[in-house]
């Protein structure tokens, strides 16, 4: 047990840190806060003598470089150049933009309105000469009907082009040339007369299933298979009929050369065909626009049935 007298074990001696002392303790815990503060005086004073004394050097007149490379200096009317032809480019491109949008709005409401637009020439397909595309631009119970009108009309084209070869050969075989000139007439404007006159009509009323069409078709369609007709008989008209592969002119030539006769016969039968041909062909469209043509005559009345 400790005395009365004892000293305070936890009591801290008090000792003065700024007392001189020839006994100086270097291990006192007061030594190193009273050296921070000398030190931290004297640098102050250093360093307001110093700054006093201190000047910046100036700095070089030439470019530094970056990585031992010379800068790329570029010119501020270049910098402004470039953002004037980058603003244009973004216009040219919204203007772009905005006007195939148009032309899609376009497109679109001509398809709505069962207007199909025009892509190009893509028959035949080695040399396009017209449009042509049953398959997407006709409705699908009128194709087939169309695909025979255009069989008439590919089966001219034979016969014409046969008919050319037969007067070739005539004219070989002592024929006269204006036979021949009359047989190339034929073929030049008789093609692109049957394809405008009535093929092509015909394509726009069915496409479009308007009745307004029909009666171009008929009146023209019924002069084609006259004609026909007339070049299967080929009557002694216009020079002797032998400008057409008929039966009259092949019996003619079987007396004077059996081989020109043949052409004529082979070109007899295919204008024989041809006019039986487009004979069916007329009768179905006229069935087609009968039955239309009642339809809408029935609606008609029911609709005005309803009105009353």
């Amino acid at each position: 047990m400790a005395g009365r007298f004892d000293p305070n074990p936890f009591d801290e001696e008090h000792v003065n840190p700024f007392s001189v002392s020839s006994n100086l303790n270097l291990t006192s815990p007061y030594l190193y806060p009273l050296l921070v503060i000398l030190l931290s005086r004297k640098s102050v004073y250093w360093i307001q003598h110093t700054a006093k004394n201190w000047r910046p050097s100036p700095l070089s007149h030439e470019p530094v470089g970056f990585n031992n490379h010379d800068p790329i200096d570029i010119p501020l009317d270049k910098v402004s150049e470039l953002r004037k032809k980058e603003r244009e480019l973004k216009a040219k491109e919204e203007e772009l933009i905005k006007r195939e949008k148009e032309v899609k709005r376009r497109e679109d409401e001509l398809a709505r309105a069962g207007v199909i637009v025009n892509r190009g020439r893509n028959w035949p397909p080695f040399f396009p000469v017209i449009h042509h595309d049953i398959p997407k631009e006709i409705p699908i119970h009128l194709q087939n009907l169309l695909y025979l009108a255009f069989a008439t009309l590919l089966g001219l084209v034979l016969c014409l082009f046969w008919n050319l070869i037969t007067l070739s050969a005539a004219w070989s075989k002592g024929g006269t040339a204006n036979a021949w000139f009359v047989a190339l007439i034929y073929f030049v404007t008789g093609i692109p007369s049957a394809y405008f006159m009535w093929y092509k009509p015909l394509y726009r009323t069915f496409r479009k299933e308007s009745a307004f069409r029909y009666g171009w078709f008929f009146l023209f369609y019924m002069v084609h298979i006259l004609f026909c007709i007339f070049a299967a008989v080929a009557p002694p008209i216009l020079f002797k009929g032998y400008s057409l592969t008929g039966i009259l002119p092949a019996l003619d030539w079987m007396n004077y050369n059996s081989l020109v006769g043949i052409f004529y016969f082979v070109g007899f039968g295919l204008f024989s065909l041809e006019a039986l041909l487009s004979i069916f062909v007329i009768q179905r469209v006229y069935s087609y626009f009968r039955g239309t043509a009642e339809i809408k005559r029935d609606a008609t009345k029911a609709s005005i049935r309803a009105a009353i």
